[in-house]
C-alpha cells in the first residue's frame, strides 16, 4: 500500500485532531506556523493540508481574521465526513447510516447491473460468492470479508455508470470494517450467503426490479442482524 503524502498525512492528523476535540468547532485555527511545528511538518505542507481541509469545508476562512473550524454539520467533503463517522463514540451510529445509503445506492445499482450485466461480470460474482462459501467453511473471516467487497464492487461494475463507481469509493475503508464487525458472527455470515445468491440469481435473470428487490431485502437482513447480533 503505497504510503500517504506528507501534505495528507498533515490533513488526516489535523483532522484527527479536530474529530478528537483538540481542536472544536468555532474556534480559531492554531497559527499554521504552530500547527507546522506540533505536527513535525514544513509550513509550506501545513498551509496545502490547511487549503484541503478548507475545500471539503471542515475549516472555514474568516477574512481579517485567523480560520476557524466548522462544525462537523457543515463539512461537504466525504472523506472527512467517513473519517469522523469511523471515530470512537460514532461507530454504532455510523454503521446503521452506512446501510441507509447502502440501501439508497446499492438497490439502483443492482437494478442497473442485472440490465446491463456482461457473462465475464457473472463470472467474477459467481466467483466472488463461491470464495464466501469456502473462506464461511473455513472461519477466515478476513478472506470472507473480502470476497464479500468483491462482490458488492463487482455489482457497482457491472452497472457501467463511471460516476457510480467514483461515489462509493470513499465508503470501502467504511465498510470493510463494517464487514468485519458482522462477519465474525457465523449466524450472520450464513444469512449473507443466502442473500447473496439470491442477489446473483437475480442479477443473472436480467430482470433489474428483481435485482433491486434482492438487494434490498439484502440491506434489510443486514440491518437486522446488525442490531440484533452485534449492537445488541
Amino acid at each position: 500500500m503505497p504510503r500517504p503524502s506528507r501534505t495528507q498525512d498533515a490533513v488526516d492528523q489535523l483532522l484527527d485532531a479536530i474529530i478528537a476535540g483538540a481542536l472544536t468547532a468555532g474556534e480559531q485555527l492554531p497559527p499554521e506556523g504552530q500547527l507546522a511545528i506540533e505536527f513535525g511538518v514544513s509550513r509550506l505542507t501545513m498551509r496545502e493540508a490547511v487549503r484541503l481541509l478548507q475545500a471539503q469545508g471542515v475549516i472555514v476562512q474568516v477574512p481579517g481574521s485567523r480560520h476557524r473550524i466548522a462544525p462537523v454539520a457543515a463539512w461537504t467533503g466525504m472523506d472527512a465526513v467517513v473519517r469522523h463517522a469511523r471515530s470512537a463514540g460514532q461507530r454504532q451510529r455510523s454503521s446503521l447510516e452506512l446501510l441507509e445509503v447502502r440501501m439508497m445506492i446499492e438497490t439502483g445499482a443492482a437494478r442497473l447491473a442485472a440490465e446491463r450485466r456482461t457473462d465475464e461480470d457473472l463470472e467474477v460474482l459467481e466467483d466472488a460468492l463461491q470464495r464466501m462459501a469456502v473462506h464461511d467453511e473455513a472461519s477466515d473471516v478476513e478472506a470472507f470479508v473480502g470476497a464479500d467487497l468483491e462482490f458488492h464492487d463487482a455489482i457497482i461494475r457491472a452497472a457501467d455508470n463511471r460516476i457510480l463507481v467514483a461515489a462509493i469509493l470513499p465508503l470501502t475503508t467504511m465498510m470493510e470494517e463494517t464487514r468485519g464487525e458482522t462477519s465474525a458472527v457465523p449466524e450472520i455470515r450464513q444469512h449473507a450467503l443466502t442473500e447473496h445468491r439470491r442477489v446473483f440469481d437475480a442479477i443473472r435473470s436480467g430482470v433489474g426490479a428483481d435485482a433491486r428487490d434482492a438487494m434490498a431485502h439484502h440491506m434489510r437482513q443486514t440491518r437486522d442482524d446488525l442490531v440484533s447480533l452485534v449492537h445488541r
